[in-house]
């Protein structure tokens, strides 16, 4: 990440670092959204195409093309219509990791049903490992959230001891999520260099959004690839984006304008993650 040095009057200098103790963060992370909001930056801005309770209802058509996605992000997740396969968005490229174990890059204009993008641009970056569990990366990426409250996008690069991940299969037929999740295709990769590409959310924005930690695993020459269920590494690069804008994209035809979305997703979402 580039650094850039500046002189700054001794008041500003306090000021600065006020506001950082007042928010419970860095005085980086301070300057960093400053010269966003003086440059009209996007760099915050977390875009979204449909939301997580219509895929859990089984709403799996396609809504916008990969095209307009990639207008709003060059990094993200999500899926394909038919739930083919698991999205990774990545250095402004679409893959595609099929139940067949196969990793597509995708350059045509399909349309896809759900997925979340960013342009990702690391606020902060930090070295963790060694991790014996996703659930242990995880926690070692808690601190330096600042809140609980807003979303993050994450980038975590380095060599894995062990990636297990999952890929749904293809279903045209009317199914909730967790029903084609219990016939989700398993692999486990080992001493695999890659990329996790994922996001944090809060609880509250759960039936727009995956609450927690939600990461898909992309191997570096681009072979392997999936959801990820579990992983363990001696040492990892974390790059941590902060997102306070949401802008989402609801599907004006089809499936979404009549099923009910009414139902919270949290519980579902428990099970297939």
């Amino acid at each position: 990440m580039p650094t850039v040095s500046a002189v700054l009057p001794a008041s500003l200098e306090t000021q600065l670092r006020e506001a950082a103790a007042r928010r419970g963060g860095s005085v980086d992370s301070v300057v960093n959204a400053a010269l966003e909001a003086y440059l009209g930056g996007r760099d915050h801005r977390l875009y979204q195409i449909s939301t997580s309770t219509a895929l859990v209802e089984g709403v799996y058509a396609g809504a916008v093309s990969s095209a307009t996605l990639l207008d709003h992000g060059d990094f993200g997740l999500g899926t394909f219509a038919d739930l083919d396969g698991e999205m990774v968005i990545v250095d402004g490229a679409i893959y595609q990791c099929r139940a067949d174990g196969s990793v597509t890059r995708r350059d045509d204009a399909q349309e896809v049903p759900f997925a979340v993008a960013t342009r990702f641009h690391a606020d902060t970056t930090f070295e963790v490992g060694p991790v014996a569990s996703l659930a242990e990366l995880e926690r070692a990426c808690d601190p330096h959230r600042e809140s609980d409250n807003l979303f993050y996008a994450l980038r975590i690069d380095g060599r894995f001891e062990r990636v297990h991940a999952r890929a749904v299969g293809a279903t045209r037929a009317p199914a909730r999520f967790v029903d084609v999740a219990s016939q989700q295709t398993e692999r486990r990769f080992a001493d695999t260099e890659g990329t996790l590409v994922g996001f944090w959310s809060p609880v509250y924005a759960s039936t727009f959004s995956v609450p927690g930690y939600h990461l898909h695993f992309l191997s570096r020459d681009r072979r392997q690839g999936g959801h990820v269920l579990d992983c363990r590494a001696a040492s990892l690069r974390v790059e941590l984006q902060l997102l306070h804008e949401y802008d989402v994209r609801l599907p004006d035809r089809g499936a979404f304008l009549t099923r009910d979305l009414s139902h919270d997703p949290a519980s579902d979402l428990a099970r297939t993650e």
